[in-house]
């Protein structure tokens, strides 16, 4: 009696028969023919709201394109503004020196006495001294000051007996600040008193 052939059934991917049991196998066993994990089952997406959605991602598509390009344009005002700042307090600040110029090159001009330059002098440093003064630029202090790192630049010491220890026994240049904020450190020579050290 020949054998009759039985037919097979075929998994398609995603599909979860029970043809495995037909086979006498466990449900385990029976795998799709993919090998494959099957994805998930989607519903499909009516049109009209595929479109509504589509409609929704080009509004904020366009949303975010404008905010990106008031953000650039914010970005290139703040510093238009703060160069347009800068050069009118720099303009303010050149105004009150030309004075001082103007002082400097009638000196040169001058054909006066050494006496009378130096003293021409003096009153054009007095000007520029009054102008800073103005601009709240003070100068550091020095001479009889201890010694302080953040206000003062050591160039070397001075041994003596008659100031204390660390103290400054000379300005070799002056420093100063706007305000509270450091705009150049002075220049010192520093006290180095034996009696002290030695104690």
């Amino acid at each position: 009696m020949p054998e009759q052939e039985t037919e097979l059934p075929v998994l398609e991917p995603g599909e979860t028969s029970s043809a495995g049991s037909e086979l006498g196998l466990p449900l385990e066993q029976a795998v799709p023919l993919s090998g494959e994990a099957s994805p998930p089952a989607t519903e499909p997406v009516d049109r009209a709201e595929f479109e509504q959605l589509k409609a929704e991602r080009d509004q904020l598509l366009d949303r975010l394109a404008r905010l990106q390009a008031e953000f650039e344009n914010a970005r290139k005002r703040a510093e238009r503004e703060r160069i347009s700042d800068r050069e009118f307090a720099t303009a303010n600040v050149v105004e009150q020196f030309l004075p001082v110029l103007d002082n400097f090159e009638l000196g040169l001009k001058s054909t006066g006495s050494l006496e009378q330059l130096r003293s021409g002098v003096e009153l054009i440093v007095k000007q520029m001294e009054e102008i800073l003064r103005q601009l709240q630029v003070t100068p550091i202090p020095t001479h009889g000051e201890e010694f302080n790192p953040r206000h003062h630049e050591a160039l070397g010491s001075v041994e003596r007996q008659d100031l204390p220890d660390q103290h400054v026994a000379e300005e070799v240049r002056r420093g100063y600040r706007l305000r509270e904020r450091l705009l150049r450190p002075a220049l010192v020579r520093v006290v180095s008193n034996p009696k002290q050290t030695s104690e």
